[in-house]
């Protein structure tokens, strides 16, 4: 059991949270868009005769237009008459009526969602259009299920702790190695504003192609991989603190971000830019999640399966034994402190890319979120101990517990305390794991 939950603690408890927060949101479902167009198309099927005539009802956003074409398409299918397609507002649908009206056909159905079957010109529909007859109003039945645990709001959670999740990959490394890294957020905004920097100035802006947008990104990814360089090289050649390191280049990159970005941001790039962090190419999960998955295979077989990850954690558990075993000391900490730098350096790019802009003031805080990802996930700021699916884990356990408190209205000031709780949390389930129960009790 000790075994168990020191391996898998932290997967209990995200499902615990999970659960949670299911409950709290378990509350009735309207179907909408065209998944509600499937279950009303189905209702008219069934309680309608064939040849019957339909309005249907629905506003001009994206996700009603989609509703009302969708049960357009399937009602026709289903042998039934579409008299008229309303996606607009109520005064839409009066007009609607009143061409039906004048041109002799009765009207048996009106088809809606939720908003606009209970539209109020279809309240009294006997007295202001008798001629009509006596239509029926039909809308999707509704059903209950947690919001929680709805596909879109999953996504939105994977999606949102996307940028965090792979900036812990490589604030794992430096933490093992008994490290730490503060600068990462400023990475994020440098980054950023070095792409969009280079789409603006040197690849064509609004009508960069593909190409000259990978160069940019890919120059946002050496930046900061360079900015790791001397921060391992400070660390390592100079014997200065990481924490005194990294606290001096966060101001650094922020200051070089605002000097780049002239105070302001950068938002002349192509609408193809937003593809990485908006897009979902592959079964529907959003670009930016297959990245970060990937990101996480490749970086668990490393910290596993490899020579430097065994080099990795000989450094963060004793570094002078490590050194006397043989392990290339400092050339394993230039490359945490790179690999945190690049991959921060990623994070920047596939932010810019989710705002389509460029900002100095992009990832703040994201170094503190970063951390709390990994140390809630297992690895131990002492060095030595941790895995990249704990600091994964760490980081849903994070995403989701923002995203209940959202869900449950939770004001802004109230959801820093609880954040702030949880980090602490994990610190004390750190120290008193490493010292032993008995001895801290």
């Amino acid at each position: 059991m000790k075994r168990l939950l020191n391996d898998y603690g932290m997967l209990f408890v995200l499902l615990a949270l999970c659960a949670f927060f299911s409950v709290l949101t378990h509350s009735e479902q309207h179907p909408s868009g065209v998944g509600g167009a499937v279950v009303l198309a189905r209702d008219l099927k069934r309680e309608l005769r064939a040849g019957a005539t339909v309005m249907i009802a629905a506003r001009g956003h994206a996700e009603d237009v989609a509703f009302a074409g969708r049960l357009r398409e399937s009602a026709i299918e289903g042998g039934l008459d579409v008299l008229e397609v309303v996606a607009g507002e109520p005064s839409d649908a009066r007009k609607a009526l009143q061409r039906i009206a004048a041109s002799g056909r009765r009207l048996d159905a009106i088809a809606g969602n939720q908003v606009t079957a209970a539209w109020l010109v279809f309240a009294d529909l006997n007295t202001d259009f008798p001629e009509l007859g006596t239509p029926e109003i039909f809308q999707p039945g509704s059903y209950r299920w947690p919001n929680f645990l709805k596909r879109e709001n999953l996504l939105n959670v994977s999606n949102q702790i996307s940028v965090i999740a792979i900036l812990a990959i490589g604030m794992t490394f430096v933490i093992i190695t008994a490290g730490i890294d503060l600068s990462v957020g400023s990475l994020i905004a440098l980054s950023a504003v070095v792409a969009t920097w280079f789409i603006r100035n040197h690849a064509g802006a609004e009508s960069a192609g593909t190409v000259g947008m990978i160069l940019s990104g890919a120059a946002g990814v050496a930046v900061c991989g360079v900015i790791g360089l001397f921060t391992g090289l400070m660390v390592t050649r100079f014997a200065v603190p990481p924490f005194i390191v990294t606290l001096g280049m966060m101001m650094v990159a922020s200051g070089i971000a605002y000097i780049v970005a002239g105070g302001g941001s950068i938002y002349q790039v192509p609408d193809s830019f937003v593809r990485l962090g908006r897009g979902a190419d592959l079964a529907g999960l959003p670009n930016a999640v297959v990245l970060m998955l990937v990101l996480y295979g490749i970086a668990h077989v490393v910290l596993s399966r490899s020579r430097l990850g065994r080099h990795i954690y000989a450094v963060g558990g004793n570094p002078e034994a490590a050194r006397l075993s043989g392990v290339p000391v400092n050339r394993v900490l230039l490359f945490a402190y790179v690999a945190s730098g690049v991959l921060a350096g990623l994070g920047g790019v596939l932010m810019a890319s989710q705002l389509k802009s460029g900002s100095p003031t992009y990832g703040q805080m994201y170094e503190l979120y970063t951390i709390a990802a990994v140390v809630v996930g297992g690895t131990s700021l002492a060095g030595g101990e941790g895995r990249m699916f704990g600091t994964l884990i760490g980081a849903f356990i994070i995403a989701v517990i923002q995203n209940g408190m959202n869900l449950t209205n939770v004001e802004p000031y109230t959801q820093k305390v609880v954040l702030g709780g949880v980090i602490l949390m994990a610190v004390l389930m750190d120290r008193i794991k490493r010292r032993g129960w008995r001895s801290a009790a």
